[in-house]
């Protein structure tokens, strides 16, 4: 199937075909239909902690954790967080929330201390499911850190004064911290007629409510809360699986994070509309577990960004691995180099792979490439639009270019959503007439395929993380001695690109580039702390005094020689 149509009157706007319609239903209502249609197929495996489901006792244990989220007082349009990396709870949590009515917070497991009291606070979080550890990542003393009334306090009676709208804790563990429900708790307190409340509650819930908030970095240094419907993201998820025409039965690997739209909707979602299992090779990216993933569980299909997939192909032991089931799969965050494209497909066996493009507040694909576009149209662009969405190229005066002329990328349809939670300054900024300013560039040729050329402003993607400058500068700023900072990202091999700085200090030779890694560490996610850092006396400037940052990011690539890296 390849997706989208061609442009006409030789303007670069297009809209994706309806022969299809929209599906009209709530997350619930989609899962209860695949336990319908597959209850006995493989669901999920978890493969790191031994957890398999079909899509019957999936079904089965999220009705659980949702009539346990009741018995301790959630209701309809409650804000819950979510705290952790890839396991069996985020997904049961996914559709737990979902049957309730509850509106699920994705919080970033990179986040430490200020970020998660930015984003609980922003949607007036009453509750927080949380893991105790991931990695070097403290969640629970870090909460702990933001709350310590947890300590005297009975669960579901927290009264925190920096997180005063939060009531109850749910700590991933058997022996929760004092003033958290453990989260087997929460699942045991299903009985009494739950089940039946769940089903009443159900037919008060619209496909049109909100269902998810999910945060993207802001340019102001503080990140806006994406609100996506039970809509929104059903339905982009059925046009993800069509585009890789997934069949029920396959198994789909997601080494993705579930916090973002590329797990939990290109992946889960993706994966319940046609009956495929999905596979969970461990709590974060690994490159061995997942190619170990990708054999033990006969995987048809992986979704990641382009730097997993080169850390596969990569691993000693891929020679002695047989893919043999391999066939299609999502490559999206960042551009995708020819030759990468070729050992994916040649030496991986994803004959079928496929690129996407999209964002958070787009559900999040609009273009997406079909399972038999040509090499060079998978490396090349985009691909085509998606079904129901339609999208223009239009310059500075937001009139529509001619194709094949750059411009700014809107979008419109179905998969907009509803706002950015709490704000709807930077929503009206953002959403105009229908219309979805993606702040990316964007060429759209003669055929409706699309190619991203560009940002509107200076964000960059490192790893597949979005990273804006102006929240590193804004928390350097808060250093002591740093009086001017400006950010920007330069090409990196492994990354697609990495942060670089330019630092005026206040007292020169006192910082350090160690002093400012150091300052940085256990205060802002790991991907935003800058890896290149260079100390000056001066920024060059514009005749009004702005900052050029080109000028900047080319000084860094010559002096660093990272010519090699520029793709």
């Amino acid at each position: 199937m390849t997706t989208g149509v061609a442009p006409v009157d030789g303007l670069s706007h297009v809209s994706g075909p309806t022969d299809r319609p929209l599906l009209n239903a709530t997350v619930p209502d989609f899962l209860k239909e695949a336990a319908r249609r597959h209850g006995e197929r493989p669901a999920a495996a978890f493969l790191q902690h031994d957890v398999r489901w079909t899509y019957g006792q999936l079904l089965e244990e999220s009705d659980r954790l949702a009539a346990g989220l009741l018995s301790i007082g959630l209701y309809k349009g409650d804000r819950i967080g979510i705290w952790a990396p890839n396991r069996p709870e985020w997904l049961l949590a996914q559709f737990a929330t979902a049957r309730v009515g509850l509106i699920l917070v994705n919080v970033n497991p990179a986040y430490r201390t200020g970020e998660l009291e930015y984003a609980l606070n922003k949607v007036g979080a009453k509750a927080l499911i949380l893991s105790t550890q991931f990695k070097s990542s403290a969640y629970m003393k870090m909460l702990c850190e933001l709350a310590p009334e947890m300590s005297r306090c009975a669960p579901g009676k927290l009264n925190a004064k920096r997180l005063p709208a939060l009531r109850t804790v749910i700590q991933i563990s058997r022996e929760p911290v004092p003033g958290a429900f453990s989260f087997d708790e929460v699942m045991k307190r299903c009985g009494g007629g739950a089940i039946s409340r769940l089903d009443a509650l159900g037919k008060g819930l619209s496909p049109h409510d909100p269902i998810n908030i999910q945060f993207t970095s802001g340019t102001t240094g503080s990140p806006k809360g994406a609100t996506l419907t039970h809509h929104n993201i059903i339905n982009n998820a059925i046009s993800c699986a069509r585009a890789m025409e997934l069949r029920p039965g396959e198994s789909l690997c997601i080494p993705v994070p579930l916090y973002h739209c590329f797990g939990m909707v290109m992946g889960n979602l993706s994966a319940v509309a046609y009956g495929v299992k999905m596979v969970f090779p461990s709590e974060g990216f690994d490159a061995g577990e997942t190619l170990d993933a990708l054999e033990r569980e006969s995987c048809s299909a992986m979704h990641g960004v382009p730097t997993m997939f080169a850390a596969v192909l990569d691993h000693p032991d891929f020679n002695r691995r047989s893919l043999k089931t391999m066939r299609t799969g999502i490559m999206a965050g960042s551009p995708c180099p020819e030759p990468l494209m070729r050992r994916v497909i040649e030496e991986m066996g994803c004959r079928e792979i496929t690129i996407a493009y999209g964002m958070t507040e787009t559900s999040p694909v609009s273009f997406q490439s079909g399972v038999s576009e040509p090499l060079n149209v998978r490396v090349s662009t985009v691909g085509r639009i998606q079904p129901h969405c339609e999208v223009k190229v239009v310059d500075d005066d937001g009139k529509t270019v001619p194709v094949g002329q750059p411009g700014q990328l809107l979008a419109r349809g179905y998969l907009v959503m509803k706002g950015y939670w709490g704000d709807p300054e930077r929503t009206g900024e953002s959403i105009q007439n229908g219309w979805m300013h993606t702040g990316d560039m964007a060429i759209i040729d003669a055929r409706g395929y699309c190619r991203i050329v560009g940002r509107i402003k200076d964000m960059l993607i490192r790893g597949g993380e979005n990273v804006y400058p102006a929240e590193i500068e804004e928390f350097l700023l808060s250093h002591p001695d740093i009086a001017e900072v400006q950010a920007f990202g330069v090409p990196d091999k492994k990354y697609g690109e990495e942060v670089a700085v330019w630092i005026i200090p206040r007292n020169p030779g006192r910082l350090s580039e160690r002093d400012v890694k150091d300052y940085c560490q256990g205060k802002i996610a790991h991907y935003k702390i800058p890896r290149h850092i260079r100390f000056v006396g001066e920024m060059p400037l514009t005749a009004t005094g702005k900052a050029q940052k080109f000028k900047m990011r080319d000084a860094t690539i010559r002096e660093l020689g990272l010519q090699g890296d520029m793709s």
